[in-house]
């Protein structure tokens, strides 16, 4: 297989680091301009010069936890034609379930549902009248089997996994396909934050927490961003044209559902 996304602009959220900036590589290495978003304009500035030997890009800096910035996003978006729309959001912070205040999953549902569910009216219009489109929400294994201690996280994320299938029925007769990919434990900065996190709480080492969660893994380590990018990249491409409205994990088979 040869992805090929010449003449296809991505939009891509989180692109500064992490799995959202693999992405965004992977992207552009197969030919597509990038439209990267996040709320650092140095960082910003920063991956479109890393990028700069794939192509000509730019970004828009807007912060998912300010409704505003999100609005003058879309307003943005409106006059673009974006064919590949990568929603991708930082997720909430760890804790439990039953000592979460309302306002954590208040804020949490803004920067995910809210946030994703705008940018893809705000583009969705251009793939209807060019019949093609790919929304793809990075979103985590939680959709399958929630997550220990990540009360707020395994809660939003479900609703994002419901409203993407809803969306997926809805614009499938427009050649747009509605896909999340579900990354397991990865090798990024969040990952680090929760490990030490957890140590810190439970006094005990981040090797020590770490090694246990990788004994958790059938694989018997930590995904690499690029094997998340992988799975979108494909699934943004025209490989993918049947596959609409799934939960792809990525988790070194941690998973313990089908």
């Amino acid at each position: 297989m040869k992805f090929d996304f010449q003449n296809k602009t991505a939009l891509v959220c989180g692109s500064t680091q992490g799995i959202g900036f693999a992405i965004a590589r992977s992207l552009a290495e197969c030919g597509a301009s990038l439209i990267l978003v996040a709320r650092d304009e140095e960082k910003l500035k920063h991956s479109i010069q890393q990028l700069a030997n794939t192509g000509n890009h730019t970004f828009i800096k807007a912060d998912f936890s300010n409704q505003n910035d999100i609005d003058s996003l879309c307003n943005e978006l409106q006059s673009l034609k974006v064919d590949i729309l990568i929603n991708n959001t930082g997720g909430p912070a760890a804790g439990l379930a039953r000592n979460a205040k309302s306002d954590e999953f208040i804020s949490a549902f803004n920067m995910h549902l809210i946030s994703n569910h705008k940018i893809a009216q705000a583009v969705l219009p251009n793939m209807i009248e060019h019949k093609f489109g790919r929304i793809i929400n990075v979103i985590s294994t939680s959709v399958k089997q929630p997550l220990p201690n990540l009360g707020v996280s395994n809660t939003i994320r479900a609703a994002v996994a419901n409203w993407a299938k809803t969306l997926a029925n809805e614009v499938a007769q427009y050649g747009i396909t509605v896909n999340n990919v579900l990354p397991g434990a990865t090798s990024t900065q969040r990952l680090e934050n929760i490990i030490n996190t957890k140590a810190t709480k439970l006094g005990e080492s981040s090797e020590a927490i770490s090694q246990e969660m990788i004994n958790e893994i059938p694989m018997k380590r930590f995904g690499k961003p690029e094997e998340i990018a992988n799975a979108a990249v494909f699934l943004a491409s025209d490989f993918a044209s049947y596959i609409t409205g799934i939960n792809v994990p990525v988790d070194g088979g941690r998973t313990g559902s089908l």
